[in-house]
This record gives C-alpha cells, sequence and structure tokens, in this order.
C-alpha cells in the first residue's frame, strides 16, 4: 500500500520548491568541493547553474521516455514509470557534475526492468542501443550498485498505471449507467504520459494521479462522474477538499509543462564535459587508474591472504606430524 510505502515516507515531498532547495544544494556543495581549484574565473561560468543541471535532468529524462517507447520488445508503461521516477530520485541528492545521466539513464531503465519483472537479459537490453553495446554493458552493470544505494535500495515504486486499472474496474461495477467506461483509458493513458515529464509522482499519491487524468477524460468525453467520486470514493468533506486540491494542483503542473530547448542542450553537454568530477567519469584517465589502483590492492589482499593460510597450514602439518 502507498500510505505505509517507503515512497510516501522518503521519496514525496511538500512541493517543488523544497525540490528545488534540495537539487540547489547539490550543487552548492559540489562547488565549495571542487571550487577551490578555480582561480581568477567566474564560478557560474566553470560551474553548471541550477536551471542548466535542471534542463539537462529534463533532456535525459525525455531520452529515457523516448527509449522506453522504441524498446523491443515492448516495454510496459508501470516499467517505463519506475524508471523514471528512479532517475528523478537520484538527482535529487545527487548532482549531474558527479555523475553524468547518460549512463545513469540506462541504469535506472535495467533496474527497473528488473524490479518490474519485465525479463530481458543485459544483451536483450542494450541490443536496444545503436552502438558502444560492450561499452554499455560493462557501465550499466558497474552502475546498478550504485544506483541502487543512491535510491536507498527503495526499489519498488507505486505508480499511477496500477490504481488507473482498479478505478475503471470500478466504474464499470459502480457506474452501469455508463455505456463503454473503456473510452476513458486511451486519454487518461496519455495525461498519465505527460505528467511523467513533471514532478508529479514526488508530490502526488498515484491514486490522484490517476483519478486526475481519469476526470480530465471524463470531461472532455461528456461523461459526468461526480456522483462516483462524492458517493463511492471520497465521502468526508474536508477529504474530498484536499483531494479536489491536490488534482487541480496536478492538473496544472502537466498542463504548464514546460517545452525543452534543444538548441542550449549542446552547450549545457560542453560546459558539462569541462566542470565534472574527473573522479567519478569512467572515461577518464583519473578514473580508469583509481579503478586499476584497486584492482591492484584487491590482488595484494588476496595473495597476502593466501599466503597467510598456506603459512597456517604448513605449521599445521608440522605440528601434526611432531605429534605422531
Amino acid at each position: 500500500m502507498f500510505h505505509n510505502s517507503t515512497q510516501k515516507k522518503c521519496w514525496s515531498f511538500h512541493g517543488e520548491e523544497e525540490l528545488n532547495r534540495l537539487r540547489q544544494e547539490n550543487i552548492q556543495k559540489y562547488i565549495g568541493k571542487h571550487g577551490q581549484l578555480i582561480k581568477g574565473e567566474d564560478v557560474q561560468k566553470v560551474f553548471l547553474t541550477y536551471e542548466e543541471e535542471k534542463l539537462l535532468c529534463r533532456h535525459y529524462e525525455h531520452l529515457l521516455r523516448n527509449f522506453c517507447r522504441k524498446f523491443e520488445p515492448p516495454m510496459p508503461p508501470a516499467t517505463l514509470a519506475t524508471a523514471c521516477t528512479y532517475l528523478k530520485r537520484f538527482y535529487i541528492h545527487n548532482t549531474v557534475m558527479d555523475y553524468h545521466p547518460k549512463w545513469i539513464m540506462l541504469t535506472c531503465v535495467y533496474l527497473a526492468c528488473k524490479v518490474e519483472e519485465f525479463n530481458v537479459s543485459i544483451m536483450q537490453f542494450v541490443g536496444n542501443l545503436r552502438d558502444n553495446r560492450e561499452k554499455a554493458t560493462e557501465l550499466i552493470l558497474n552502475h546498478e550498485l550504485l544506483l541502487m544505494q543512491h535510491l536507498n535500495f527503495h526499489l519498488t515504486v507505486h505508480n499511477p498505471f496500477r490504481p488507473l486499472e482498479g478505478f475503471l474496474i470500478d466504474i464499470k461495477t459502480r457506474m452501469p449507467s455508463i455505456p463503454d467506461v473503456e473510452v476513458l483509458r486511451r486519454p487518461t493513458e496519455e495525461f498519465l504520459h505527460r505528467s511523467l515529464a513533471s514532478n508529479t509522482c514526488l508530490l502526488f499519491s498515484p491514486s490522484q494521479i490517476a483519478l486526475t487524468g481519469i476526470l480530465l477524460s471524463a470531461s472532455k468525453q461528456g461523461i459526468n462522474l461526480e456522483k462516483y467520486v462524492t458517493e463511492s470514493l471520497i465521502g468526508n468533506k474536508d477529504l474530498f477538499k484536499q483531494t479536489m486540491d491536490n488534482m487541480k494542483k496536478i492538473r496544472h503542473i502537466v498542463k504548464h509543462i514546460e517545452p525543452l530547448d534543444p538548441s542550449k542542450i549542446q552547450l549545457i553537454e560542453e560546459k558539462l564535459e569541462r566542470c565534472r568530477n574527473q573522479e567519478l567519469n569512467p572515461e577518464s584517465e583519473i578514473y580508469k587508474k583509481k579503478i586499476q589502483d584497486k584492482l591492484q590492492a584487491e590482488e595484494d589482499e588476496t595473495y597476502v591472504k593466501k599466503q597467510k593460510l598456506s603459512e597456517e597450514n604448513r605449521l599445521a602439518d608440522e605440528q601434526f606430524l611432531m605429534s605422531v
């Protein structure tokens, strides 16, 4: 149940202002850590601003949704929604200057396939990429544990596609006067897909988002669901007012999603390459050396342990022979 879930307790926020504050704090922490290396230059010109990072994240969310829609075999909407939610959650407490969204995005989709039991192998998964499949396989698998750690291993996502099914079944049962409830499905699903481009999944319950889509669809179809909402769903007047206020906010957010400006993305990408954390960049020499040093340290540790075990076995054998 959503109300007892980690999504409600840990990943539901009070408003866009809180999300903006958390994301801005990430950038300030990054600048505070790396800005001391910048001399004689304007920090704003070197590091990504909040608006630039926000635009870049939205761009990769857009790429994620397109990747999922074109995926073969066809991907269920719930898997797409879970992947999108993972990406949004990850960059609440992280900055793209530490972790480039290209590989985080793909890892979110791969992890969502597992969690939502959409069974595809890693080879099937990277088969949906145009090139660099071997490299993608390595980086996705390397980022998987990192992603889960930054999600605090809260992997279950309650998304609005499930309550949509429940509402449609309930309306068919309680409102037999409506000849064809299925006419509400497609417009509602389109609304839910549009909502994924916003932060509604971080601000409202899945059932409220789904109900907003259904009522909007019903209104366009000339179907009156007021009786269903007031008598079958929400009897309490205070709860009814609160729910209607939330649904009004959801409609406003989804309706006023700002269009992306592709002309700005390339410039932001270029700026990101100049200011990103090279220690966390899998393509940098610093990162590769760090991994090599780590592997060498692990090999050295394994060798020492083997030598110690061999010595212990030798001493044990000598003691045994002396006791015979």
